[in-house]
């Protein structure tokens, strides 16, 4: 009798692992089919983009990468190369500002700092749109408009409460034994933050570097309303140049030029994958 139990619960356990499998399966295709359609649209005439929905294509050409590279004022190669200078220098200034402020929270001894860090952490709920006007008046007095200095100079100063939020939690789980030792070593705070936390803070940064390179790569409306040269354009204000009312839209380019612009997200994310989850994993944002 226990026996025929057992099988039972056995066989309701592998049809519910069956029916997890399935639901999941369904809603993971359901999420890729727009991106297969993308990278299929990108390989058919525009005629046939929207006349056929399906991932079979009647036909495939590869002229839509050529068009697309070459289609606007200047090679796509271009806009790549701002998007990689604005993206590094981005990441460099995250990773310096947000560990040094985390350092600080997380390690060193002032007064209120509490305080500011909670006043720190209450920014992230300020809305883009909320601080864009006074940073573009700030940067018109400078003289910084249509110029990358607008998006790359405010993250040398630990301005994102996110990733500042992601390391204090971090180096929070550093023992602090390490730092009464390297006090008796004779290391100072700065030496300490370079020789010992910043080493042992490798996922949390990993982690940091990984989404300030998706959010910066992908970012549209700060450059949008920062630059108005063409050279200076990044990718994805390149991308919106081939949508145009009024004498039609290179769909099979714009689909082409987008899916390469897919490529670098996706290399960085896997190369990078195993710190981003080890980094989340040990800050307690789960």
């Amino acid at each position: 009798m226990s026996k025929n139990r057992n099988t039972s619960a056995q066989a309701a356990v592998r049809w519910k692992s069956a029916l997890t499998h399935a639901v999941l399966l369904m809603l993971a295709v359901g999420m890729l089919y727009p991106l297969a359609w993308m990278i299929v649209s990108s390989l058919r005439n525009n005629d046939e983009i929207f006349s056929n929905p399906s991932l079979i294509p009647d036909s495939l050409t590869l002229s839509n990468y050529v068009t697309g590279w070459t289609a606007q004022q200047f090679p796509f190669s271009r806009y790549f190369l701002n998007s990689f200078l604005v993206t590094a220098a981005s990441i460099l200034g995250n990773l310096l500002a947000c560990s040094l402020t985390a350092y600080a929270f997380a390690r060193l001894q002032f007064r209120f700092k509490r305080f500011w860090l909670a006043v720190l952490l209450g920014t992230i709920m300020l809305p883009e749109h909320v601080t864009i006007v006074p940073q573009y008046l700030i940067f018109s007095e400078l003289g910084w408009l249509d110029s990358y200095l607008p998006l790359i100079i405010p993250k040398f100063f630990g301005v994102e409460a996110f990733f500042v939020f992601l390391m204090v939690q971090f180096m929070r789980s550093i023992p602090k034994e390490l730092d009464e030792a390297a006090w008796i070593d004779g290391c100072g705070p700065i030496r300490m933050y370079w020789r010992i936390i910043l080493p042992l803070t490798v996922p949390a940064l990993t982690t940091t570097a990984i989404f300030t390179f998706i959010w910066t790569w992908n970012d549209f409306f700060r450059p949008l309303i920062f630059i108005t040269s063409s050279d200076l354009f990044t990718v994805p204000m390149a991308l919106r140049l081939f949508v145009d009312p009024t004498a039609g839209t290179n769909w099979g380019a714009l689909f082409a030029m987008s899916v390469l612009s897919l490529v670098p997200v996706f290399v960085f994310f896997l190369a990078g994958q195993r710190f981003l989850i080890k980094g989340i994993s040990t800050t307690g944002l789960k």
